[in-house]
């Protein structure tokens, strides 16, 4: 059953803030394990002392995947999302193990397709530290369902 907006239910400017989250040593070596990265930059603090960082940093994809943890609790999409079209992504700061991030979502844009029942929704996304700095940003564009969408007609006919 879908909980999520739909994409009339989202408006230029609306912003969604996401719970704050903690990253751990336990993330940056669990993420360095799945992912086969294991640049000095994450893995060797004396390496990372010589470094602007002056210490070890999270990989960049772990920043956004965290990112998208948390704004997959918002539930904003949950369950009218139908795919994730694209993004565009900088990274103007790291994230080191012990900050605390959330994200601000922006919505930037939110439109009907041409194509019946789904929408275009485009969100930016700024991941901010604990210090209110913005260490990644970017826009994220999904399709999410119209409340024309068949699936969204069945589920409120189901609910009659």
């Amino acid at each position: 059953m879908a909980r999520g907006r739909y994409i009339e239910d989202f408006n230029v400017g609306d912003q969604f803030p996401t719970a704050r989250r903690t990253v751990t040593e336990t993330d940056l070596v669990l993420f360095t394990g799945l992912s086969g990265d294991f640049n000095p930059l994450h893995t060797d603090e004396i390496y990372a002392q010589g470094t602007p960082h002056e210490t070890r940093i999270l990989h960049g994809l772990l920043g956004m995947a965290i990112a998208s943890g948390l704004v997959g609790q918002t539930g904003l999409c949950t369950g009218t999302a139908l795919g994730f079209l694209g993004m565009t992504w900088k990274y103007t700061g790291s994230i080191k193990p012990g900050d605390t991030i959330h994200v601000m979502q922006t919505v930037t844009e939110a439109r009907k397709s041409s194509k019946p029942g789904q929408g275009v929704l485009k969100r930016q996304i700024d991941i901010i530290n604990q210090h209110g700095k913005i260490v990644q940003t970017g826009e994220w564009v999904v399709l999410v369902m119209t409340r024309d969408h068949p699936s969204a007609i069945a589920e409120r006919e189901a609910a009659r």
